[in-house]
């Protein structure tokens, strides 16, 4: 079987840098529509394909929505996430259940999370689904700085995915 890169799926999916980070296409809006927590009207789902790269990180950010994602192909992905509580965890986003990969998580709202590639010269394909449909205004990226101020406990994770204030 040939080994496709991840160039090739940057240019066959038509994905576009992300600003937190790797490549995303918006793939489904649902014509239904919800109300958030705070009563702004949404989309009932949005879903994209989202590719991160060895060299890349997905920065450290928040929804106001939970958002599922699932494995497509590559390398595993890990996924970081400061919980509302404040704990840290990671799930590694694969198909090598014997070493403890899932092919799907949620990420519930209000979570702060990023993701990376742990194997070199390599890339994960994934896809994820926001509920209610995500809009960039519900959108929150984060430096260093704050959140090192609010959980310190993380810093190695935090200044791993975290952008440096400008």
């Amino acid at each position: 079987m040939n080994q496709k890169n991840a160039q090739y799926y940057i240019s066959n999916l038509g994905l576009e840098p992300h600003p937190e980070g790797g490549f995303y296409k918006q793939t489904f809006i649902s014509d239904m529509v919800t109300h958030t927590e705070q009563d702004k009207e949404r989309r009932l789902y949005t879903s994209i394909y989202f590719l991160l790269r060895s060299q890349d990180v997905s920065h450290l950010h928040r929804l106001q929505s939970d958002e599922l994602w699932y494995y497509h192909g590559g390398s595993s992905l890990t996924v970081h996430i400061i919980d509302e509580k404040g704990d840290y965890k990671e799930v590694n986003l694969g198909l090598q259940l014997d070493q403890g990969e899932v092919p799907q998580i949620l990420v519930p709202k209000h979570s702060i999370f990023g993701s990376s590639v742990k194997d070199k010269n390599t890339f994960s394909l994934v896809g994820c689904m926001v509920s209610p449909g995500f809009e960039f205004e519900d959108f929150e990226l984060f430096t260093q700085e704050e959140l090192l101020q609010e959980y310190p406990q993380h810093e190695e994770v935090i200044r791993k995915l975290a952008y440096k204030k400008k």
